[in-house]
């Protein structure tokens, strides 16, 4: 047995327990001690004088930047601040194109021209720094010559205090732009996409609701994950190269029994969810949900709802605080969507709502007529948004990670629909068919007021759909697990932007027209009804029928990411991004040639990862399994034995599965070196790597267990 899985083994079975001080809620509730690493309302409150500190709260509101008096107050408050919790660096942390966060620390300790030394913090360096990052992907956007890079302060999210080990570092969210001020990260479009729904959405309500002058998106992330132990991870080059195993047989069980599923949580798991739970809160990430999911090995946390550029800040700052507790227990956090094939993959299910500063939820149900309509108007706006650029959708969250997980075992398919449940896909179809110009405007409003409180149980969980509605929000479920919220929520918040400029133009069209408001928003919603049924659907997404129904109704199936990005492309998405102030044309561009780059870079890894486990772990097992079969046919034909048949079937078995590796492997790697389209590696390193994967998966089941060199997946999936 190779001697990193034999250790990876014995190393487990004799692991102790971690000696961890957590706080429990008899010692500490959480309360007590939740946000305290965060420069939170209550840190300002603390530490800035009340001018100030409504100063800044006008600005976080309004989203105009501070004036430099104020930044400079804020600044020393916030130096102050950390200092007494022992900080000694500050970074601008932000989100760049590669999909995690960035940060470059600096001390406050800096010496005068005299040579004293002093700590030093103020508004130049908070609100503004240029951390270069000549080498973060671009598309474009800059040449390494002219390389500068600016990070600017984002104040309507909090500051926080990270700590890892005795370290502590202030870390002040930024967006990322080049010297020119051309977007670099995932931050600024979301805040652009932000202001964008902002202002489209507010002559919307205010039909309904003069008071509201003020509306947010809300996000809810649910993060699936996979747990191993480290020493699986060190074993296994693949896991450690790419994020997930690249070649290995599924285990005689699975998940078919779904035990695991919302089972007993393991006491080492449970000490890490504890850990991770008491980090996350001390960085006011308010998670409330943890569970086994369907795959051996598969966990889910999740928070309560917050305003999306927050939520979309701790969900990255979750990923990064995971893997670091993670490793604090010996293990290892694997957020690809598909580490181990043929079990669950992983998703990270986007909650996505509006809310207004009346306290509204837009995408509530409410009892009366008025509520309703108001209801009503925004869940069509949303569902006529996800019709009209439903392969955008599919677009923002492709990546060849999530290509292995769409439309695979629980997984959403890679076709955009929406689900809307019985009750309501019923009170659609009536008000359809209600509104006819014999009736009044009265009547009409009756219909809308006979939609039931949807808050408990009259709609379902579809758990096949992509795009469900939940109650009051709609559940983006076919975002991969490792993908940065940001994506898909900026094109969630544009889409339905320009939708509501739309349908509010549409409407007062129609009052121009003589009609009054209530009676113009009904026949506009029931015309929106007719034009999104294409798009809901209300069965089972997995079903070969859906597919074959899908085409029929004109909706695409993408099955790779180079072809679900083409839509970036189109002219329907230039006009929606440019027109909205997402992004500039030259923007647009550099991002859509940032995911094909990372495409084509992260499927070339998997490929030598998989062409180098094929020849120098799987070949060296089976030759000498092969030469002990051999071995073993001579000896027995020496001893005058006849009937070999089995013994020579296993030889011929062996052999060839060595003779298809050898042959894909190296094809395998040719072509790798001489393909850089995206979508021809698609279309032809893919097959290839299906092809070489088999022949090494026969090859671990015919090679005898103590010869085979990785670990497996059922000690992977189930050792603890």
């Amino acid at each position: 047995m190779n001697v990193s899985r034999t250790n990876a083994l014995d190393t487990i079975l004799n692991r102790t327990d971690l000696d961890l001080d957590l706080p429990t809620a008899e010692s500490q509730p959480i309360s007590e001690f939740f946000g305290v690493n965060v420069f939170n309302e209550t840190a300002m409150r603390d530490h800035l004088n009340e001018e100030t500190y409504l100063g800044v709260k006008k600005a976080i509101q309004a989203g105009t930047k501070l004036d430099r008096d104020v930044a400079e107050q804020v600044a020393e408050a916030m130096q102050k601040w950390a200092m007494a919790k022992g900080v000694t660096h500050y970074t601008h942390w932000f989100q760049p194109l590669t999909g995690r966060t960035a940060e470059k620390h600096d001390s406050f300790f800096t010496l005068t021209p005299t040579g004293e030394v002093i700590e030093e913090f103020g508004a130049d360096v908070l609100v503004q720094q240029e951390p270069d990052g000549s080498s973060f992907p671009g598309g474009g956007l800059r040449s390494t010559f002219e390389a500068r890079g600016y990070t600017a302060w984002d104040p309507s999210s909090p500051a926080f205090i990270m700590e890892i080990g005795e370290g502590k570092t202030l870390c002040i969210p930024t967006i990322f732009v080049t010297y020119s001020g051309e977007s670099l990260d995932y931050k600024l479009p979301l805040l652009r996409s932000q202001a964008y729904l902002e202002k489209a959405a507010i002559p919307v309500c205010q039909l309904f609701d003069k008071e509201i002058t003020r509306v947010s998106a809300t996000l809810g992330w649910e993060q699936e994950y996979f747990l191993i132990d480290e020493t699986y991870f060190n074993a296994r080059p693949d896991l450690m190269l790419s994020g997930r195993t690249v070649i290995g047989k599924a285990p005689a069980k699975g998940q078919e029994l779904d035990d695991h599923y919302f089972g007993s949580i393991p006491e080492r798991v449970y000490a890490f969810m504890r850990d991770l739970e008491t980090e996350c809160h001390k960085l006011a990430i308010p998670v409330r949900t943890r569970h086994n999911e369907v795959g051996p090995g598969q966990y889910e946390l999740a928070p309560m709802f917050e305003a999306i550029n927050v939520a979309v800040d701790h969900n990255q700052l979750l990923m990064d605080v995971m893997e670091r507790v993670g490793r604090r227990h010996k293990l290892r956090v694997l957020l690809h969507e598909k580490p181990f094939a043929g079990v669950n993959g992983s998703g990270k299910h986007n909650n996505w709502s509006m809310s207004t500063n009346t306290g509204k939820n837009l995408l509530r149900p409410g009892r009366s007529p008025y509520k309703n309509l108001l209801f009503l108007t925004f869940l069509m706006n949303t569902i006529k948004a996800v019709a009209n650029h439903n392969d955008l959708i599919r677009g923002v969250i492709a990546s060849v990670s999530n290509d292995h997980r769409l439309g695979a075992n629980e997984a959403p398919p890679a076709i955009i629909s929406v689900f809307l449940g019985e009750t309501l896909t019923r009170v659609l179809e009536e008000l359809k068919k209600g509104k006819s110009e014999t009736k009044s405007t009265k009547e009409l409003l009756d219909l809308v007021s006979s939609i039931p409180d949807l808050e408990k149980d009259n709609t379902d969980r579809n758990r096949t759909s992509p795009f469900a509605f939940t109650g009051n929000k709609f559940e983006i479920r076919a975002v991969g697990s490792t993908a940065n919220c940001a994506g898909p929520m900026t094109v969630m918040n544009s889409i339905m932007a320009q939708q509501l400029d739309i349908f509010y133009k549409e409407v007062q069209e129609k009052v121009g027209e003589g009609l009054s408001t209530e009676t113009a928003i009904l026949d506009i919603l029931k015309q929106y009804i007719i034009d999104t049924e294409n798009v809901r659907f209300e069965g089972d997404n997995y079903s070969d029928e859906w597919k074959a129904e899908a085409e029929k109704r004109g909706l695409n199936n993408f099955l790779d990411t180079p072809q679900a990005l083409d839509v970036y492309a189109a002219q329907s998405t230039k006009d929606l991004f440019v027109g909205g102030g997402i992004f500039s044309e030259k923007e647009l561009l550099a991002h859509h040639e940032v995911m094909l780059e990372a495409y084509i870079l992260k499927l070339s890894i998997e490929a030598k990862v998989q062409s180098e486990l094929a020849i120098n772990y799987v070949l060296p097992a089976a030759v000498e399994y092969l030469t002990k079969v051999t071995n073993s046919i001579n000896s027995a034909k020496s001893a005058g034995l006849t009937d070999l048949s089995g013994l020579v079937q296993t030889a011929n078995q062996v052999a060839n599965e060595i003779n298809i590796l050898k042959a894909k492997s190296a094809e395998l790697v040719e072509k790798v070196d001489s393909i850089h389209d995206a979508h021809q590696l698609a279309k032809i390193v893919k097959p290839l790597m299906d092809e070489l994967r088999a022949a090494c998966d026969n090859l671990e089941g015919l090679v005898e267990d103590n010869s085979w060199p990785l670990p497996k997946y059922r000690e992977m999936m189930f050792i603890k």
